[in-house]
Order: structure tokens, then C-alpha cells, then sequence
């Protein structure tokens, strides 16, 4: 589980607009991630910034960056989604956390969720 420590850069990190378009973007993807130049046509961003607030995320712990010749492959870390979900619902309605069973929809595809 996380700890305090651990969770709040992930939150500041989500915190942005672009950050958190980018996040979502590469949950749709699935563990094979995006290109950071596909990320940033797809988002509108400009390649120097969205590369910026990919390098946030991953030093938050969100996604992992790969180098593929002279591209760099984001994708996200789904571990550490469930670990941000475990770390906000650990004290779920007063210790009756089958209360908290119904926040995560579960998974519709082969995406390892």
C-alpha cells in the first residue's frame, strides 16, 4: 500500500490538465502505450511540453518511458492506478469497505487492468 508520501505526487502530478488528459489517454491505450509524439498530436500539445509533463508523470510514479530508437514509448502503470485506488478507499465508510466494492468498474478489454 501506499503511503502519504508516496500518493501525493501522484495527485499533484494529476493535478494539471494536460497531465491528466495524458494519464487518461494512455489508461485507453493499455500497457502498450503511445509514442510521446502520437501523445502530444493526439492531445494538441506542443512535443517540448508534452514531453515536460510525461517526464512529471513518470517521476510521480504513473507511467513508465521506454526508448525505441529515437522515440520514447509511454504507458501507464497499472499497479500503481491500484494502488492509488487501494490508498483512497483503505478506510472506505468506517471499516465496511464492500461500501467502497462498486467505485472501480471492472475491466472491459484484455488491458491487464
Amino acid at each position: 500500500m501506499l503511503s502519504d508520501i508516496q500518493a501525493v505526487p501522484a495527485f499533484i502530478a494529476l493535478g494539471h490538465q494536460v497531465r491528466l488528459d495524458a494519464f487518461r489517454l494512455l489508461i485507453r491505450t493499455g500497457p502498450d502505450g503511445l509514442p510521446s509524439g502520437e501523445i502530444a498530436a493526439e492531445l494538441a500539445v506542443a512535443p517540448t511540453a508534452m514531453s515536460f509533463h510525461l517526464a512529471t508523470l513518470e517521476r510521480a510514479g504513473l507511467v513508465t518511458a521506454r526508448r525505441e530508437g529515437r522515440n520514447i514509448r509511454y504507458a501507464v502503470r497499472i499497479d500503481r492506478v491500484r494502488d492509488l485506488i487501494t490508498f483512497l478507499t483503505a478506510d472506505c465508510c468506517g471499516g465496511h469497505p464492500e461500501v467502497c466494492a462498486g467505485l472501480v468498474p471492472p475491466p472491459t478489454s484484455d488491458c491487464g487492468c
